[in-house]
């Protein structure tokens, strides 16, 4: 099995299982990984995903350059796209996701994560986008995606130069929200998820969404798509039942309603 799927309550784990390959993704694996990530993405029950890689070296190494060495360049389109419609899982399905990274996140590794909404790195992680070493360039997202998440300057002096950055110059950059030793890394996504997926669900979509907004657009434009989001939400049960446990000084019962 490429990719195990498992659930602790309303959190669901999601590991790329090919340590042999450093987890890199395939063609094939990809189609699996899109596969999982649309179902998650429709269960309504998840509420927060966390992503990670089997071992102790590798989140995901990146691509599968063996296999990109035989593709024509309209086949590599079709795996250009393919790994895009993976990452947009990732970054704009309601539940939050965690990319809990355990070593190497290389390539298309690196855009998986900065996918994710939030990155927790362990101290043996490894962020680069090396695809110009192989005469290529990234093409699952990371042209835009790393430049929003860090800096113009920085993004380009990655794809540029496919020089690696260690967890603590990930950290420093904005790359990761947090480093810790590797046997800490689970156990911190999994707290983190859990409290994140005890939340409104109603009220996380609607924040992620928002969020997301906030380095594209107009800015006066995402300003009022934030008062909707809003106001929309005092019409949801979750709303007014987070509201009266407040001033019942209680702990809300959230339904996602």
């Amino acid at each position: 099995m490429s990719i195990e799927v498992r659930r602790e309550e309303r959190v669901a784990i999601l590991t790329i299982n090919r340590p042999e390959a450093l987890n890199a993704l395939s063609s094939a694996l990809l189609e699996e990984l899109r596969s999982e990530l649309a179902a998650i993405a429709g269960d309504t029950t998840v509420g927060c995903l966390i992503l990670t890689g089997a071992g102790d070296k590798a989140f995901i190494a990146g691509a599968d350059i063996a296999e990109m060495a035989t593709k024509t360049p309209l086949e590599a389109r079709a795996y250009a796209v393919l790994g895009q419609e993976c990452a947009r899982y990732l970054e704009t399905m309601r539940a939050p996701t965690i990319a809990a990274v355990n070593g190497y996140a290389l390539g298309g590794g690196s855009e998986m994560a900065l996918a994710c909404d939030i990155r927790l790195c362990s101290e043996n992680a490894v962020f680069g986008q090396p695809e110009v070493d192989l005469g290529i360039m990234p093409g699952w997202g990371a042209t835009q995606r790393l430049a929003r998440t860090t800096s113009m300057g920085f993004a380009k002096e990655l794809i540029f130069t496919g020089r690696r950055v260690k967890a603590d110059e990930a950290l420093a950059r904005g790359l990761a929200q947090h480093v810790m030793p590797l046997d800490e890394l689970m156990p911190r996504a999994l707290k983190m998820a859990h409290e994140i997926s005890a939340k409104s669900p109603v009220a996380i979509a609607y924040a992620k969404e928002s969020t997301n907004r906030a380095l594209a657009g107009d800015l006066a434009t995402n300003y009022m798509v934030e008062a909707d989001l809003f106001s929309i939400l005092f019409s949801t049960e979750d709303a007014k039942e987070g509201l009266r446990a407040f001033t019942e000084k209680r702990q809300p019962k959230f339904h996602g309603r």
